[in-house]
């Protein structure tokens, strides 16, 4: 199937099978590849605001749900997030790419830079995770304990996302109030059909990650690491962790912005996104 994205390109989308499930995606344009990873509970439509002047910049932009998100299958064994993504690639004719991650996809991003550097080209990374870190900030904390006593309770799927939304939208800095109603309900909105879809899959398996927390002065790609000034001390030091430890890796840190940096505060991620990728050596 495919759509127009300019009067020029269309977004070509499909399945991919990868083993015990499918990967949907979303691809278009022409040129070097770039693939754009989510966040946890979301999909690939938190990439809408970037998906189209990748494309418009002579690029080729790949996005798709991880396995257990959005219209990809649900889990049904153990896997590895950075081994579907190299089916992806496989499946899709791309030797490498430079792979832009936020949070959850950021850590995928690193994995997949360690387990296959073969295949990556450079690294963006947002408000990001990193395998085999675990977490301290007590905001955090107290909020995935109140996540994981939601679970089974009658009201449970409503407080499960109020929770995630307080953690990875509003933030430790400020009250829901203090964040822009429509991008939170947007926010919510993603969360709720990942979970009405993807419920049951609770239990089925579990991710295979290379544990990068150790690993990051391995790599050797540009990179660039994005962290927004009202996000929580976890991921401060995070991206504070890539920047010392990954040679050459530069941090940009993002004013008047939570977890998704690329949403709230659009107009200097793209730019500085823009930038980093108009530097490398294609």
């Amino acid at each position: 199937m495919t759509r127009r994205i300019t009067a020029w390109s269309e977004i070509d989308n499909g399945i991919v099978p990868v083993e015990e499930g499918e990967l949907f995606y979303e691809t278009a344009g022409e040129g070097p590849a770039v693939v754009l990873l989510h966040g946890a509970m979301l999909d690939q439509h938190m990439w809408d605001e970037q998906f189209a002047w990748l494309v418009n910049s002579g690029l080729r932009a790949i996005r798709y749900d991880f396995r257990g998100h959005g219209l990809s299958s649900t889990v049904a064994g153990d896997y590895a997030h950075h081994e579907d993504l190299c089916a992806l690639l496989d499946a899709l004719d791309v030797p490498r790419a430079v792979l832009v991650g936020l949070s959850h996809g950021a850590r995928v991003a690193l994995d997949t830079a360690l387990a296959r550097p073969d295949r990556v080209a450079a690294l963006a990374l947002a408000s990001p995770g990193i395998s085999g870190r675990a977490f301290t900030d007590p905001f955090l904390l107290e909020h995935i304990k109140e996540q994981v006593a939601a679970i089974g309770a009658a009201d449970g799927t409503e407080r499960y996302i109020e929770h995630f939304l307080r953690m990875w939208v509003d933030g430790p800095h400020r009250e829901p109030s203090a964040v822009h109603p429509g991008f939170r309900e947007r926010m919510r909105a993603s969360a709720e059909a990942n979970v009405e879809v993807h419920a049951e899959e609770r239990g089925a398996g579990m991710p295979l990650e290379v544990g990068a927390t150790g690993r990051l002065a391995e790599i050797r790609v540009p990179t660039v690491v994005f962290d927004g000034d009202l996000d929580s001390s976890d991921i401060s030091a995070n991206a504070h962790a890539i920047a010392l430890s990954v040679p050459g890796a530069r941090r940009i840190r993002i004013p008047g912005a939570g977890h998704m940096v690329n949403l709230e505060n659009t107009a200097l991620f793209d730019q500085e996104l823009h930038a980093f990728l108009c530097s490398l050596d294609w």
